[in-house]
């Protein structure tokens, strides 16, 4: 399922540290989802148990989305995961296949993402994603394009300042 030449991407461990940007293509299912948790591990393989588990969740979550909210999660429908790495912190892009409407954007208008304000509510039943993206990530956002939606995240390496970290 996985090509030899990408097999690294998915085995939890840091051999391949160098890299400044893996991306990979998934098909549009939730039985990939364990697939796509391996491949957010493993791009944070050289970080600590906290932080790996954290981008992880967070990656997940935009994964979910674009399965749950646009094309991607249709039948024969794919999703992309970007994976940046820079000095401070690792950034993550999901671009899905747009809207389930099938509806296109303007030329010059935006429709951006908003957290739900009751997302964090341990009794929603809906709405977590981008409300965890909110208070977790250390900077997240999308480009406004309901027809070609990329969202993404930063996570600063340095958890001191986020509500993740406990220990503060």
């Amino acid at each position: 399922m996985v090509p030899p030449r990408c097999r690294h991407y998915f085995t939890g461990r840091a051999d391949r540290a160098h890299y400044r940007t893996r991306r990979y293509d998934f098909i549009g299912s939730p039985r990939h989802l364990p697939l796509v948790r391996a491949f957010l591990d493993t791009c944070a393989a050289e970080r600590d148990r906290d932080y790996r588990y954290l981008f992880t969740l967070l990656g997940s979550e935009l994964a979910a989305n674009a399965l749950t909210h646009s094309r991607s999660g249709e039948r024969l429908g794919t999703y992309t995961l970007a994976c940046t790495r820079s000095r401070d912190g690792l950034r993550l892009t999901c671009r899905d296949q747009g809207a389930r409407n099938h509806r296109t954007t303007a030329v010059g208008q935006r429709s951006y993402l908003a957290p739900d304000p009751a997302g964090l509510d341990p009794h929603a039943e809906s709405g977590r994603g981008l409300a965890l993206l909110d208070t977790l990530a250390s900077a997240w956002g999308d480009n406004g394009q309901s027809d070609y939606r990329q969202v993404w995240f930063f996570l600063a390496y340095d958890l001191t300042d986020n509500p993740w970290n406990t220990t503060a």
